[in-house]
């Protein structure tokens, strides 16, 4: 199974980024896929995830509003994209994938699958 991301990138605040996670190796349309990040010195904290139906969707209250998830089975895609950025919204961008997730354990990062990250800067 691999997860990679990419898209990352230096931005000034205020600014938009669109990350995409290209999937291989599960079946894409059984597994949910969420987003973490991980700033310098925290741990890793859920950003976003969708269910595997696409339907359900959840966000960090961080990011609500500013941030939206995205699947697209033709492509076996995530996407996360990312307006108004700030400077707290500065990390590394994992994707992950879980076959077993349920609605509401969306936000808990025991996914089954992590791919390598994307950094996000976002600074002046």
């Amino acid at each position: 199974v691999q997860l990679q991301a990419s898209g990352g990138g230096l931005v000034q605040p205020g600014g938009s980024l669109r990350l995409s996670c290209a999937v291989s190796g599960l079946t894409f349309s059984r597994n949910a896929l969420g987003w973490f990040r991980q700033a310098p010195g925290k741990e890793r904290e859920f950003v976003a995830a969708i269910h595997r139906g696409g339907v359900a969707i959840r966000y960090a209250d961080s990011v609500k509003g500013r941030f939206t998830i995205s699947r697209d089975s033709a492509k076996n895609m995530v996407y996360l994209q990312m307006n108004i950025l700030k400077p707290d919204d500065t990390g590394v961008y994992y994707c992950t994938a879980d076959s077993q997730k349920i609605v509401s354990a969306l936000t808990i990062d025991d996914y089954a699958y992590s791919g390598q990250g994307t950094q996000v800067t976002v600074s002046s």
